[in-house]
């Protein structure tokens, strides 16, 4: 298995690796509408031999705090769930960020990665806070107070 940025012909097939692993095709219309209105910061897939495409990360462009990302969506194709593969890809993602990360999603999950639903306890978030989650690569003493403003096809 082989982490690389996705590239234009990975488009079509990240939309059905999307589609199937949500059970529906709103993340795919999510990651579209993303890329169309320039917020995306970096694309990944996680590829086999074949070049199928098993699993898809985003890091997206925050419009407030700049400087900021948010993680979404991960996904990783049904029959290759439970084998790590979405780990990788945030491993991988986490590794080269610069600026801090927010995620909205399960904290049991997030929190292995370094994610912390307590230093999110300052932000003012559009989602709930108790599945709202922040990775800082140097955090600083006292958790930060911002205000969170996402790109505006998340639709918060």
């Amino acid at each position: 298995m082989t982490i690389r940025p996705a590239t234009a012909s990975d488009y079509g097939p990240i939309s059905r690796l999307l589609e199937a692993a949500f059970a529906r095709p709103d993340e795919a219309r999510l990651v579209e509408a993303l890329r169309l209105g320039k917020a995306m910061a970096r694309e990944w897939v996680l590829a086999n031999d074949k070049e199928e495409i098993r699993a898809y990360l985003a890091l997206v462009h925050m419009v407030e705090p700049r400087g900021w990302y948010a993680l979404a969506p991960v996904a990783v194709a049904p029959g290759s769930q439970g084998l790590g593969l979405g780990g990788r890809l945030i491993h991988a993602a986490l590794d080269v960020v610069e600026g801090p990360v927010v995620v909205v999603g399960d904290p049991a999950y997030y929190t292995r990665f370094g994610f912390s639903v307590g230093r999110a306890a300052n932000l003012v978030s559009p989602y709930p806070l108790e599945v709202t989650a922040l990775y800082e690569r140097a955090p600083a003493d006292s958790p930060p107070l911002a205000r969170l403003v996402y790109a505006a096809p998340f639709g918060a």
